[in-house]
């Protein structure tokens, strides 16, 4: 129950005013999550927590008693990230429909970590504004915190009725407990919540929030220098207690974290990671589906590199051409009404881009265009239903300026849960229409059935996609023309055993047909998994993968119809990691494939150490080698048809990460990459109508592949005050490829070294401006 704050409250996490002192409603009487789930909390390790409220917030406190205090983990990180230290979360759900939590966590160092959870994901890129501290005590420690109404959504009503649920992690024990009992022999976590009483009569202020940013850019390679100053505004503003428009001018994506490039061999674009924070915070409405790709917003431009170079003259090249497409702006609005339906609209606009294409006899310049001016958006209804169910509308619109190829995906999504989260019924349908000069549509549907509860559980999925179906304007998809079936049958621990804190054995068989032929795809297999956790906090996952039959793979020719024939294959992986408490951490993951076919096969190792010299201060270190012998793969396509080679592939790739915490507002990152790969071809052939090759001895072009890379990020991050930020980052970078295989790590360093390196130091400041806090001075 919350109680009405009539006075001022200092969040300094001592937890002595009156207010708190004479309010009786506490929680207490925590219960284990995890490992011994059930078990109640021990009498030395009590913890109490109280609910206030206002007009502005809701106010919590908590006392967190630790016989051991001395003994409590107390790592400083950056924001976000959860260290070996102990935490305190409340989770929030302003509709008390069992969706969707806004979590709050502060770890004992006073970390803030915030995200919006549902049962599959918790999203840890969305950053709310709001306020806490905690105090190491005698007796253990406090945590105060105040969390705006403009943080959370709820509906507008008289008399709230809010699902909540408290959470306290001991680090050192590797612990969890709740306020709320929740049973794990239950898939949904959501669902079991408690309930918050007793707001009532409240009238938040009005949610308009501004950040206006700025930053210099200094840049510098072999060839040029250049300076930059870039401003702009972010735009946060509540158009009722439920829904948000968040809008972005003149964006800034410059300290983004750097993409991690590769050899990329493979038929399929490499999936980048987002990192631009407007389209990473609180966009889990339209991640439903899985047909937003956010990345293609900005990507590489629509008329590749090669397809405008098969228009040129003889005598002409490209002098410039942009691998990325310069956002102008874009907006996004999403909530949730009182009934449960949640709307979500994202609207975003690319500028139009050139390519710049020189005449070499008389040096005169052309530009092309390879991106017109483009809109995309995407529309989301999601209504949610007996607090465990929903079902879903999803539309994706890309519409490019002039006589360039459109595009539209629908989509309807269901998520059915029975009464007692039991048994869950899922599925979709997807509809693509793409307007080209050679128009087509296409679909793709699954549905599952699962047991989601218990120790043993199983799930059964079948699915179907057309050939023609085609999300990649707005999505990215790399499988197409198959149906398939999926079986998972799974055993687990609830509670610890003699040797295990948790054990979970998995048993998977998955089949993918092609639509044409009938004939099985080589992404089916057959998998056992056991994943578990010793008492002492050891984790290791065995996997085990089979596939006793003949396969075929229907991408890798890159030509429509044709497919390549699969030996039977057995891989086994071994993932083990060693007690984060320990100072001192090492994880290594060995892993080897055979095919059934004469010396074909491949290795890698995953292995590195982490050292925790203080609670400020770490290194990290880890290096990630692969081989693999006589590989099959495309290489081109010529008049005599499709050209495969039998290669080596060997890939080296080394990461180093530092950090160093002044305070928890303060931290400065270190993080290296270097990466080096090759794939040497040793004889080349024709890939027949069965899919079997045939030996070419006629091939000589030389398609080797030698690639390298290296980046470089330092940086320092202050967060001076709620929602504001002063950040400096110098970063390097260089890319490396030639034709001509390199073996020796030595002159691959020194090659990438020797490149262009660019060089960037830039700073950015961020500030945020509560209207309320201002409204008065104007």
């Amino acid at each position: 129950m919350a109680k009405s704050k009539t006075k001022e409250l200092a969040i300094d996490g001592k937890i002595e005013e009156d207010e708190w002192l004479e309010n009786t409603e506490t929680a207490s009487n925590f219960i284990m999550f995890e490992p011994d789930n059930g078990k109640a909390i021990s009498e030395n390790k009590k913890t109490e927590v109280k609910v206030l409220y206002d007009n502005e917030a809701i106010y919590i406190s908590a006392l967190l008693y630790d016989d051991e205090p001395d003994k409590i983990q107390r790592e400083l990180t950056e924001r976000d990230v959860f260290g070996v230290a102990d935490h305190f979360a409340v989770f929030i759900n302003g509709f008390n429909d069992g969706q969707q939590d806004y979590r709050f966590y502060v770890s004992s160092t006073g970390v803030q970590m915030d995200c919006l959870a549902t049962e599959e994901t918790e999203d840890f890129t969305w950053d709310a504004i709001w306020q806490s501290s905690v105090k190491i005590t005698h007796f253990g420690w406090s945590v105060e915190m105040k969390i705006p109404y403009a943080a959370i959504r709820f509906p507008k009503s008289q008399k709230q009725s809010w699902g909540i649920n408290f959470m306290r992690e001991i680090k050192r024990n590797a612990q969890k407990f709740t306020w709320n009992h929740i049973d794990t022999r239950i898939g949904a976590v959501l669902t079991q919540s408690g309930t918050l009483e007793g707001i009532e009569n409240i009238n938040p202020p009005t949610r308009l929030f501004l950040i206006p940013y700025t930053s210099a850019y200094y840049q510098k390679d072999n060839f040029s220098a250049d300076k930059t100053l870039k401003a702009g505004l972010d735009i946060k503003y509540g158009i009722n207690d439920a829904f948000t428009l968040d809008a972005i001018l003149i964006p800034d994506f410059g300290q983004t974290k750097f993409d991690n490039a590769i050899l990329n061999l493979e038929p399929f674009e490499q999936k980048l990671d987002e990192n631009r924070p407007f389209f990473t915070e609180g966009t889990n409405l339209f991640n439903i589906g899985n047909i937003f790709y956010s990345r293609r917003i900005g990507g590489t431009p629509i008329i590749s590199k090669s397809t405008l170079e098969e228009s040129f003259a003889n005598n002409e090249q490209i002098t410039n051409y942009p691998s990325t497409v310069d956002l102008i702006n874009a907006i996004k609005i999403s909530g949730r009404t009182k009934k449960g339906l949640g709307i979500g609209f994202l609207n975003a606009i690319t500028e139009k881009t050139f390519a710049t294409i020189k005449n070499t006899n008389d040096n005169s310049s052309r530009t092309e265009v390879i991106e017109p001016l483009t809109n995309y958006n995407i529309l989301v209804l999601d209504q949610r239903f007996r607090q465990n169910s929903s079902v879903s509308f999803i539309n994706t619109n890309t519409s490019r300026n002039g006589n360039f190829r459109d595009a539209n995906v629908s989509g309807l999504v269901f998520d059915l849960n029975t009464k007692g989260n039991t048994y869950n019924l899922s599925g979709d349908f997807k509809y693509s229409s793409i307007n080209d000069t050679e128009s087509y549509d296409g679909f793709k549907s699954f549905i599952t059935f699962a047991k989601t509860s218990g120790k043993y559980r199983y799930l059964f999925n079948g699915k179907y996609t057309s050939k023609n179906f085609d999300s990649n304007d707005l999505g990215i998809l790399f499988y197409t023309n198959y149906y398939s079936g999926f079986v998972n049958a799974s055993y687990r621990i609830l509670n610890p055993t003699k040797l295990f804190n948790t054990l979970k054995i998995e048993q998977e068989v998955n089949l993918d047909v092609d639509n044409s032929t009938n004939r099985i795809q080589n992404t089916s297999w057959i998998q056992t998994i056991i994943t578990a956790t010793t008492l002492k906090l050891f984790y290791f996952q065995l996997g085990i993968n089979v596939l006793p039959f003949e396969t075929y793979d229907f991408y890798e020719p890159r030509q429509t119809g044709r497919f390549l024939y699969i030996p039977r294959r057995f891989s086994v992986y071994l993932e083990m990691e060693s007690n984060k408490n320990n100072n001192l951490t090492f994880d290594i993951t060995p892993s080897i494939e055979k095919f059934d076919e004469n010396k074909r096969f491949s290795y890698r190792i995953y292995a590195g150490p982490k050292y925790r010299f203080s609670d400020k201060f770490s290194l990290g270190f880890y290096t990630d080698y692969s081989k693999n012998s006589n590989n099959i793969g495309w290489v081109d396509s010529d008049n005599s048809g499709i050209i495969f080679a039998k290669r080596n592939i060997e890939t080296l790739q080394n990461n180093l990460t530092g950090k160093y915490s002044i305070n928890n507002k303060m931290t400065i990152n270190l993080n290296a990459r270097y990466y080096w790969s090759y794939s040497s071809n040793k004889n080349f052939y024709n890939l027949e109508d069965n899919g079997r090759l045939t030996a070419n001895n006629s091939y000589n072009t030389n398609k080797n592949r030698n690639f390298n890379s290296w980046n470089f990020d330092f940086s320092y991050s202050w967060w001076f005050a709620p929602g504001s930020q002063l950040s400096l980052l110098y970063r390097n970078y260089s890319q490396e490829e030639t034709n001509s295989i390199q073996r020796n790590l030595k002159q691959n360093i020194n090659s990438v070294f020797n490149a262009n390196m660019t060089n960037i130091l830039s700073i950015s400041l961020r500030y945020f401006i509560d209207y309320n806090s201002v409204k008065t001075k104007f």
